[in-house]
């Protein structure tokens, strides 16, 4: 008599949305990342320290700057093919400031919240 594997269920990285949206603030830049999580890669970023944003920004690293990254972020979001992306907050964000200013900017491009 064989006894059959027990059945298992399904791991937990199906019940994750594929496309989380990260956000970094250090005190001169600002830094959003999409990463895709069953790979672990990044799938689009966007930063105020590359050199074609630098110039055309006054401050790196206020609210404006955050919505401007947000823009960028969006928009190779979609050049990419990705429609939505969830967005994970650490426990210290919240959900004011330059992180508004990032999540809305992304929405305000074209992506969905999930």
């Amino acid at each position: 008599m064989v006894i059959p594997p027990p059945v298992r269920p399904p791991r937990i990285t199906e019940y994750l949305k594929p496309y989380v949206l990260l956000m970094h603030f250090s005190n001169k830049f600002v830094t959003a990342t999409v990463r895709h999580s069953p790979t672990a890669t990044v799938a689009s970023s966007a930063s105020s320290q590359e050199k074609a944003l630098r110039s055309a920004m006054e401050n790196t690293r206020d609210v404006a700057a955050a919505a401007k990254i947000g823009k960028l972020l969006g928009e190779r979001l979609l050049q990419k093919g990705i429609p939505a992306v969830s967005v994970l907050l650490k426990r210290e964000q919240k959900y004011h400031g330059k992180v508004k200013a990032i999540v809305d900017s992304v929405r305000e491009a074209g992506v969905k919240l999930v």
